[in-house]
């Protein structure tokens, strides 16, 4: 009788240390989750401004690329600040 007890308490003890377990990686994969959603978004976002025309256009202009038929001009002389 004492161990059938024994063995009952080992195994209400086992699941109850696996549940408690269990529960603490599902608060750790949760965290994980939330902060990944975050992420994703701002990722969207960065996607959305990158994808618009006018950033294009900014973006090649600072590399020092210029549209189909304009003229370039280049200015060179001037003062030091």
């Amino acid at each position: 009788m004492l161990c059938v007890i024994v063995a009952l308490l080992y195994l209400y003890l086992s699941a109850g240390i696996r549940m408690l377990s269990t529960w603490q990686q599902s608060s750790h994969d949760r965290a994980t989750v939330t902060t990944m959603e975050r992420e994703h978004s701002a990722l969207l976002q960065q996607h959305q401004r990158l994808a618009q025309l006018a950033t294009v256009e900014a973006e090649a202009r600072r590399l020092g690329m210029m549209k189909a038929g304009e003229q370039p001009y280049v200015v060179s002389g001037l003062p030091q600040n």
